[in-house]
């Protein structure tokens, strides 16, 4: 065998379409393009921010700071009042686990904050990623005790 002899295997390669190189061709005259209209021109479909008149979307990004934007690495928060602290039996320890179990929780993997919303006077453990200033003293009122747990 010689380098001579060697070639690609029966249907491995295939002869590109030569369009728009006369009606002998087969893809002469329009180039398989129809004719006339937007479709038919070299360069159609604009580049790649166009949107067809609408604002092209690396223009609207200075707009889109404030309320109608939603930074990325928001983190969002189970909100449980102290109100609802009082359905809890007296000197028990409170955390996400107990009130996923309960169903307290509107999404279990989301960390959960206690908010100072109604009254509590039971003296509980309770165990939280966060706290508001009035729900800590409600519950340190209560004699009970609020603890931060780590992220």
């Amino acid at each position: 065998m010689k380098l001579n002899d060697l070639h690609p295997n029966e249907g491995s390669k295939k002869r590109k379409k030569r369009i728009s190189r006369g009606i002998a061709a087969g893809q002469g005259k329009t180039g398989g393009r129809g004719t006339k209209g937007q479709h038919s021109r070299t360069g159609f479909g604009g580049h790649l921010a166009r949107q067809g008149g609408k604002l092209p979307f690396y223009r609207s990004l200075p707009f889109m700071r404030g309320e109608g934007f939603t930074p990325v690495n928001r983190v969002e928060y189970n909100v449980i009042n102290v109100g609802k602290l009082a359905d809890f039996s007296a000197g028990s320890e409170v955390n996400p686990d107990i009130f996923a179990e309960k169903g307290m929780l509107h999404q279990k993997r989301n960390p959960v904050a206690i908010l100072g919303g109604g009254e509590i006077n039971k003296a509980l453990t309770v165990k939280a990623h966060r706290f508001s200033q009035s729900a800590k003293e409600k519950i340190e009122a209560a004699g009970g005790k609020a603890e931060l747990i780590e992220k």
